[in-house]
């Protein structure tokens, strides 16, 4: 007989608590319950790739990983859903070998870029109800992070100037922080939400976005136009 494996080990473990004569407070938690606590330990695994130590690291992936593996357990004695772990695993490796055709087919992709590229092509494929990149999306994101996956997706479109030069020039995220800081500290001291005001920002973004895909829809994106690049930042005074 084949020897258990650490993480078959974890599974089983799970099934017992969440089964009968198990504990109670596992036994009681759904999908939605838990949203809290994935939230949680995923910040714990940011802050221990940041800053913590490599047992650090070790035992906050294994948070995530009981996260993922508590779910698929739910999903696996769930009417509608009734999948488990290695339905997750068989669909995972399903798509990453799909998305991968420069590793598992015969596709040649010399850049990280050209990976990039495909990986946004297939995933369209995979997705075809999806009518906008900005589907799929979760809102919320930390506002600085959407905001870059949104200037991502601006500069995608051409509505954005990914080269054009940087009203706000800094050399390194040692410069960077500072200057965020001060900007939050000054909205602060004048009664402003610096929050609230990033993610209205980015609504609007959003919606210069998708009407820039209706407008590309209806005439094609020429990227030597001299339309490229309409989205305009303040400069620095």
């Amino acid at each position: 007989m084949a020897t258990e494996s650490k993480l078959d080990e974890l599974i089983a473990v799970t099934a017992r608590l969440r089964a009968p004569g198990g504990c109670p407070w596992d036994a009681e938690q759904t999908h939605e319950s838990l949203v809290k606590y994935l939230i949680e330990e995923t910040y714990e695994l940011v802050d221990a790739i940041e800053t913590g130590t490599r047992d650090d690291l070790l035992e906050e992936l294994g948070d995530v990983l009981y996260q993922v593996i508590f779910h698929a357990d739910l999903a696996a004695h769930t009417a509608g859903e009734q999948f488990d772990i290695h339905d997750v695993a068989a669909h995972m490796t399903a798509k990453m070998v799909g998305r991968h055709p420069h590793v598992f087919g015969e596709v040649r992709l010399e850049t990280a870029d050209d990976v990039v590229a495909v990986w946004d092509d297939l995933k369209a494929v995979e997705k075809p109800s999806r009518t906008s990149i900005l589907d799929g999306i979760p809102q919320g994101m930390p506002s600085l992070a959407l905001a870059d996956k949104l200037l991502g997706k601006a500069a995608k479109i051409g509505l954005l100037d990914a080269d054009a030069p940087q009203s706000i020039p800094v050399a390194s995220e040692d410069e960077l922080g500072p200057l965020l800081l001060a900007i939050v500290a000054s909205a602060k001291a004048q009664g402003l939400d610096a929050e609230r005001a990033l993610r209205s920002t980015l609504r609007d973004l959003q919606s210069e976005i998708r009407e820039a895909e209706v407008d590309a829809r209806q005439t094609p994106f020429d990227p030597d136009s001299s339309d490229a690049g309409v989205i305009a930042f303040p400069a620095a005074d």
